[in-house]
């Protein structure tokens, strides 16, 4: 009797895998033995290659090293249904100290990060690298939680389904803790183009 409910059931679960399988982000590649993209009190310039968007951000807190962070992020491909990127910028600077809230403009996705630091605040200020995608347009947007949970704390913020993007980000600045916690803001994308646009 198991025989044959494991002959009935095991192409159903076949399929069902083969379809859906590639739905959930697996395992983050941050790039080479889990490195850094900077050392504490520097800046940095982290760009995905060409057609990929990040899908994960890691950073570790050290007061002691100028209540600085060390960052590293991870990339995946867009979904194939978005097409290549059709243009790609640097948003405005987004200053140290201060609390801001920022989406990449004309629609575009998260690419990369830069940053510098500031030993006069003990801050950074920040800058989204964002590529647009023909003429998609995002939808059921949505604000993560707070990124680490408490300030000074470790940072692992990760996409869990393959059709969210980042489109930007919302943080608060302590000026006792020194810290930052940032919101995520994840968007679906059309599949087809619209005759709008943010800016």
């Amino acid at each position: 009797m198991d025989l044959v409910l494991l002959w009935v059931f095991l192409p159903l679960v076949t399929v069902a895998w083969g379809q859906y399988g590639d739905y959930y982000y697996g395992p983050y590649n941050y790039g080479d033995n889990d490195e850094w993209v900077n050392v504490y009190r520097q800046g940095f310039n982290f760009q995905c290659p060409h057609g990929q968007v990040i899908v994960a951000v890691r950073s570790v807190f050290s007061k002691k090293e100028g209540s600085d962070r060390l960052w590293n992020y991870a990339c995946m491909p867009a979904a194939q249904s978005l097409g290549e990127p059709t243009e790609c910028w640097w948003e405005e600077i987004n200053r140290a100290g201060t609390e801001w809230y920022q989406t990449c403009s004309n629609n575009g996705l998260v690419a990369g990060f830069q940053s510098q630091y500031f030993p006069s605040v003990l801050d950074r200020e920040w800058q989204f690298y964002c590529c647009r995608y023909s003429r998609r347009c995002p939808y059921s947007c949505w604000l993560t939680t707070e990124h680490p949970g408490h300030y000074g704390e470790d940072m692992d913020m990760m996409m869990y389904t393959y059709d969210h993007y980042i489109r930007g980000a919302t943080t608060t600045f302590s000026a006792v803790d020194r810290d930052r916690q940032w919101k995520f803001i994840v968007c679906r994308m059309t599949e087809y183009d619209c005759p709008f646009q943010n800016v």
